[in-house]
């Protein structure tokens, strides 16, 4: 359940185990309209009495399967979420993102470099369907003018 006055319990929507179907552009902000499809698994649990959360993947990539998490932290003066990626194929996390929830609509912005270039990032969490939420993420190469999404992953609940 959302607090919406304070921002806690925000991703409590996420708390439990989750079959998660993801589909990524094969080439980013490369003008593709190449999609392909795979499935994985998610376990999500608040941390903090909801001031925080934390959520483990398994993502069963074809290019290679892999293991991911992220770190979830409200920022107690702001109200604004910060968000950690943690890519089990690499040694280091992801720069956070930064945003908040708003009438059950999450929005974080960051930034990233991509082939050697600065790009903006930007994720939506889509919480209509509170069986079924979904997460998408943009990059940007001119400064947030223009979006392409390239990465959607929509959750359903596991029995598991």
């Amino acid at each position: 359940m959302m607090d919406s006055a304070s921002g806690r319990h925000d991703f409590a929507f996420q708390t439990g185990h989750w079959h998660v179907r993801h589909r990524k552009l094969r080439q980013r902000l490369a003008n593709s309209t190449d999609w392909f499809e795979f499935d994985g698994t998610c376990d999500a649990w608040e941390i903090l009495g909801g001031d925080g959360n934390l959520d483990d993947h398994f993502l069963d990539d074809p290019a290679g399967v892999y293991r991911a998490a992220t770190f979830r932290r409200i920022d107690p003066e702001t109200g604004e979420w910060l968000i950690w990626w943690a890519d089990g194929r690499r040694g280091s996390l992801d720069d956070p993102m930064r945003g908040s929830f708003k009438d059950g609509k999450g929005l974080f912005f960051g930034r990233d470099v991509l082939n050697g270039h600065p790009i903006e990032v930007r994720f939506i969490w889509a919480c209509d369907k509170p069986d079924m939420p979904r997460w998408k993420q943009a990059f940007s190469a001119d400064g947030g003018r223009n979006w392409e999404t390239n990465w959607i992953m929509t959750f359903s609940r596991s029995g598991r």
